[in-house]
């Protein structure tokens, strides 16, 4: 093995590799440079020259071009390649192993089988690029270092801007290191250097040997393998081994006296999450991943990210002023599928400027009205248009983002969208209560943009079950599992943006959110009171009023505060019904005390309903002192 990998890889690649000690990872690598079979293979370290070299390929090869902006490069994704592929991901599961209904799998020999056939010289003509990275700080309890494969300069950009870099962490580890592996090809390109063969597109995970594999792609989703992809082989990881690894940001809510209080929110596409994330006034840590350990029993949490690979569509100076500040200044930043302007600026849909008359994008030059083959309307950019940047360069970076022991969880919220049930913000009365009823019983209306049509309710528990590699029974046992020997759980709270009156109109405005996790700090440390209802616990008035004023400078009328936070008992009990059924016929291995904990909320909503009838004003509902 040894003089093949040599062979392969010259005298300087090999002495990078060999200066990791570990049998285990030179194996993976002499098997996968055999069966790709690349013209060159490039071994990054951590060092700067190492880095430069793949922005320097990836600018030859033209999978990116530079814009005029210092730092900033675009690409372009395929046409038909714009958008994870579900129904091509899959798990390859060994024999006796079911997870669930909801997840698409496949026999593991057979699916090795297959992908290894796809694979078999997928590289020839291209270079290969051997990438190490930490999900996690460095040197930590959380830490699982990683290996990316891939013959893709944009992913191995990609994959530098979002994730620590791990070479000398696996030095470091050495044979103790238990790395997740990836494997990706964008495999035969054409002219614009896409991704040809996109009917054998592949995105497949081996739990087993937790390695992803992915060919004939190149969208981020599917081919930046330490993202989404890496969740699966770590959410499995993490219940067998008692942490949680969940579809959340985390942020630092800054409260009074110079406070800060961590939280961690998770919110279906669409509900949110970025916008809270990204308040003015807070600190981030993370936009989408969370690893959540317990340690002295306080829940700690780290991103096991360094940066964004987000959604642009519809960010604009107005409501994201964040994020719009850095993507339009110099620095590294990677964009995705958007429209070049003549001026080698970038343009997407949402941007509050004038729309250029013409531009190039993912399908070659466009002009407004331009249509694809099909007769569809090609628009200015595409709608899961990206950007990918180290997060760094975003104002509200928080200082405690690397810390090895991570930072302690004061507070977990699960945002969706709800038009006519959920209060803007509420809380649950204990950890169990929160777990089931609000994040296991997780609901969120869809939009046109996804589905084109509005209002189907999706039961999503956690916002994480797109990601699962468990099944959702299980899952939901490592939650309530997860909250035993905690000194003090972080209270669970619920938000939504999205509550409409009688007339459709929004009930809350968009800068709202600022005042909910105002609230939701100062009930972390019980310094206000709440209203006891029978679904949780809700603000006071008074309290929102000097919040409101406070914080946006703004009236807050008792009129609103009595329309917003109504009790909809019928509305409250239509949704219990719906859950109740989503894990009775969905999920068999539903621990019973599911069930159980969603009678006693039906049971108060429907004495509440004998007292008060349907629609009951938090006027009428009793204080609780500092529960």
């Amino acid at each position: 093995m040894e003089d093949k990998l040599k062979t392969r890889l010259g005298e300087k690649n090999y002495q990078k590799l060999i200066g990791i000690d570990n049998p285990e990872l030179h194996q993976f690598i002499a098997k996968y440079v055999e069966l790709c079979n690349p013209d060159k293979v490039f071994v990054c370290t951590d060092s700067p020259e190492d880095i430069q070299y793949i922005r320097q390929e990836t600018i030859r090869t033209g999978e990116e071009k530079e814009l005029a902006m210092e730092g900033h490069t675009v690409h372009f994704d395929g046409y038909y390649d714009q958008a994870r592929d579900k129904k091509n991901t899959k798990f390859l599961l060994p024999p006796g192993v079911d997870l669930g209904l909801n997840l698409n799998a496949m026999e593991r020999e057979e699916g090795l089988k297959e992908i290894h056939d796809i694979m078999r010289d997928i590289m020839r003509g291209h270079q290969l690029f051997v990438l190490f990275f930490c999900l996690g700080p460095l040197n930590s309890q959380f830490s699982i270092p990683a290996v990316q494969l891939t013959d893709s300069g944009y992913v191995a950009h990609s994959e530098d801007l979002l994730y620590r870099l791990g070479y000398e962490e696996f030095v470091r580890l050495g044979k103790s290191a238990r790395f997740f592996k990836f494997v990706h090809s964008a495999g035969e390109l054409d002219q614009r250097m896409t991704s040809r063969n996109i009917n054998k597109r592949r995105v497949y995970i081996d739990l087993e040997d937790e390695t992803v594999y992915t060919a004939n792609t190149q969208y981020g989703g599917n081919t930046i393998g330490l993202k989404k992809l890496a969740m699966r082989p770590a959410i499995n990881r993490a219940s067998k081994e008692g942490w949680l690894t969940e579809h959340m940001f985390i942020m630092a809510v800054h409260g009074p006296s110079k406070r800060v209080t961590y939280f961690t929110g998770a919110f279906p596409s669409l509900c949110g999450k970025t916008s809270t994330s990204m308040l003015l006034g807070e600190t981030i840590i993370g936009d989408d991943i969370a690893y959540l350990r317990k340690r002295d029993g306080v829940i700690r949490a780290v991103n096991p990210e360094k940066g964004i690979f987000g959604i642009i569509h519809g960010i604009n100076s107005e409501d994201d002023p964040l994020i719009w500040k850095t993507l339009h200044s110099p620095g590294e930043i990677i964009f995705s599928n958007v429209l070049v302007t003549e001026e080698k600026g970038v343009h997407w849909i949402g941007k509050n400027e004038a729309q250029p008359k013409k531009g190039l994008h993912h399908s070659g030059e466009w002009t407004p009205g331009k249509k694809d083959a099909e007769g569809n309307e090609i628009s200015l950019s595409h709608p899961n248009a990206r950007f990918t940047l180290n997060m760094r360069l975003i104002e509200n970076f928080d200082t405690e983002f690397d810390n090895p022991e991570g930072v302690a969880v004061g507070g977990i919220i699960y945002g969706g969208r709800d038009s006519d049930t959920k209060v803007p913000v509420e809380e649950s009365f204990d950890w169990v209560h929160g777990v089931i009823t609000i994040g296991a019983a997780l609901e969120s209306e869809t939009t046109a943009a996804t589905l084109g049509k509005e209002g189907v309710r999706k039961i999503n528990p956690m916002s994480n079950l797109d990601f699962l590699s468990i099944p959702i029974g299980k899952y939901i046992e490592n939650y309530l599992n997860f909250g035993e020997e905690l000194k003090n759980p972080p209270p669970i709270f619920s938000v939504n943006y999205f509550l409409r009156d009688a007339d459709g109109n929004f009930m809350n405005d968009k800068t709202d959110k600022a005042v909910w996790l105002k609230w939701m700090e100062l009930r972390s440390h019980r310094e206000v009171e709440a209203i006891k209802t029978p679904t949780g616990l809700i603000p006071k008035y008074e309290d929102l009023k000097r919040l409101f004023r406070e914080v946006l400078d703004k009236e807050y009328s008792e009129k609103d505060y009595i329309e917003q936070f109504t009790v909809r008992v019928a509305e409250n009990l239509a949704r219990i019904e719906r859950v109740e059924a989503f894990y009775k016929t969905k999920v068999p291995d539903t621990p019973q005390i599911v069930f159980e904990v969603l009678e006693e909320q039906k049971q108060r909503l429907s004495l509440a309903r004998e007292k008060y009838r349907d629609y009951i004003s938090p006027n009428k509902l009793s204080f609780t002192k500092k529960v």
